[in-house]
């Protein structure tokens, strides 16, 4: 039964002609999938539905969406993330930071513009919305968001005039503009694995995508619950951040940019 793909122009280059085809009657299409973006169910019979195809040096993997949620489209990935990527984006094999787990809270994720040294850095501002137990406790050591991050390799911000050191095995993952993931390195150093998953790609501004692709790194700023809120302008989201440097609950990192 023809299912109702799209195909673009730029996967169809990609796959051939012959394979887009076989997928738009129905051939090596599953039904039903799990959107690459939203990670909800999606019905390629019922609905409209794009196909992704990330492209790595040697490999590429196809994986569907809903026409809604992100266009069918070419994503490049570095051939040690594409497998990594994938997951993360498809949620097939959705797997969680053995430190942050998701049943504790929600990670809020703000993007903005952060002026250091005169230079305009694309920063990503991590907050919970509740406190973060460690795994297998009751909570009742309080929240160590903080602690956790710093086991992984963050350290911690007392002011904001220092581009934080770059933790490796960790990247931003960007695509057609958008904000995907951010990931870090799998268990026993396997592929990278989400440790944040947009449900739909966060849209950055075009400030902050030039800066991305001029610096190739992302600065991440993480604070406990409560500690900058939702701030509306990218100058009250550096006054948040500096009170909670100068209050030490404040820890960064910087990660390289994978995607564009």
């Amino acid at each position: 039964m023809p299912r109702m793909l799209d195909v673009s122009e730029d996967v169809r280059a990609e796959i051939g002609d012959a394979e887009a085809d076989r997928l738009l009657v129905g051939d090596n299409t599953p039904g039903s999938y799990d959107c690459t973006s939203c990670r909800t169910p999606g019905d390629s019979e019922q609905e409209r539905t794009s196909t992704v195809l990330f492209v790595g040096d040697e490999t590429a993997v196809l994986a569907f969406a809903h026409a809604t949620c992100i266009p069918s489209q070419v994503v490049q990935v570095a051939e040690e993330q594409l497998q990594g990527a994938v997951r993360s984006i498809t949620g097939n094999e959705a797997e969680q930071s053995q430190d942050l787990p998701a049943e504790q809270a929600v990670l809020g994720i703000t993007s903005g513009l952060v002026l250091i040294d005169d230079e305009l850095h694309p920063a990503l501002v991590v907050e919970p919305t509740g406190a973060i137990a460690r795994p297998g406790t009751d909570g009742s050591r309080g929240d160590e968001f903080l602690q956790l991050l710093l086991e992984q390799g963050f350290h911690r911000a007392p002011r904001m005039d220092q581009v934080p050191a770059v933790l490796h095995g960790w990247s931003i993952l960007l695509a057609m503009g958008k904000l995907h993931a951010v990931l870090q390195p799998g268990p026993d150093g396997g592929a990278p694995v989400a440790w944040w998953q947009a449900h739909a790609p966060l849209q950055v501004t075009e400030g902050w995508r030039t800066a991305a692709n001029k610096s190739q790194t992302v600065l991440v700023f993480a604070a406990p619950a409560g500690s900058i809120g939702q701030q509306p302008r990218e100058d009250l989201l550096r006054d948040a951040l500096d009170r909670a440097a100068a209050d030490g609950l404040l820890v960064a990192a910087a990660m390289p940019l994978a995607g564009t």
